[in-house]
């Protein structure tokens, strides 16, 4: 996996640079799950830059190791592999503050632009599992960038403190697509239906479903909670958003 480094303000992240087939074209930047940077997730952000894109994935737990570190040494797709590896993933998750996120995210968004190959300022952004939250945050805190972002099987999304991700949607103003596991403690009906008031409220061009039948982490093909059907459906909403707004 080749990669590059990012200065951030706690110090150096990791991240991995896709790029298309013409060499150029406008930037994206890809939030990891909760899992983190590894060879699915460079396998997803390679098909992404197919279509077209710059794609650039950082190591959002580059605080708690660099990407050889804390890359999985098991196979999560055999019974309770995956289950026991979440559970030394929660202190990295709950580092990872709304205070640290925001200046993480500038670091990136600053990296994105500097890559030599992506043309323009407007920029796309999807993320998984917490990458969707990441990716909610983004959009707000860049409107005049972000035009098209997208979360898929996103948790905690919608909560009740202050720096909620939800909120930040009041200052963005890109196309949204939210692609919902079914049945998922993490982003039940109630906050499926938050969110969505929330894209309302704020005027902004939106498709928030839930994925029928769809597990928590159905893109993840490296994982047991792998569904192809749902997997699918996210890539091929993404395709049709990027395609509309960043050409």
């Amino acid at each position: 996996m080749d990669l590059i480094t990012v200065d951030t303000p706690d110090g150096t992240a990791q991240a991995h640079v896709a790029t298309p087939p013409a060499g150029n074209g406008p930037g994206v930047l890809l939030f990891m799950d909760a899992i983190g940077l590894r060879p699915q997730i460079v396998t997803m952000a390679e098909r992404i830059a197919s279509w077209g894109y710059v794609v650039l994935s950082p190591n959002v737990f580059y605080r708690d190791g660099d990407v050889a570190t804390l890359m999985p040494t098991v196979d999560l797709r055999e019974p309770g592999a995956r289950e026991e590896f979440f559970a030394g993933v929660g202190p990295r998750m709950a580092a990872l503050t709304t205070e640290r996120a925001v200046g993480d995210i500038a670091a990136y968004h600053s990296a994105l632009l500097g890559l030599d190959a992506v043309v323009g300022d407007r920029v796309g952004t999807v993320g998984y599992c917490m990458g969707a939250r990441l990716v909610t945050r983004y959009a707000g805190q860049f409107p005049d960038n972000v035009v098209a972002a997208a979360g898929f099987h996103g948790g905690g999304l919608v909560t009740d403190d202050d720096d909620s991700p939800h909120l930040s949607l009041a200052t963005a103003r890109a196309r949204f697509v939210y692609g919902h596991a079914d049945n998922d403690r993490s982003m039940g009906p109630d906050a499926v239906a938050a969110l969505g008031s929330a894209l309302d409220d704020a005027g902004l061009t939106a498709t928030n479903e839930i994925y029928p039948d769809a597990p928590h982490g159905y893109s993840m093909a490296d994982t047991s909670m792998y569904q192809e059907a749902g997997a699918e459906r996210s890539f091929t909403e993404l395709r049709a958003l990027y395609a509309d707004t960043l050409g």
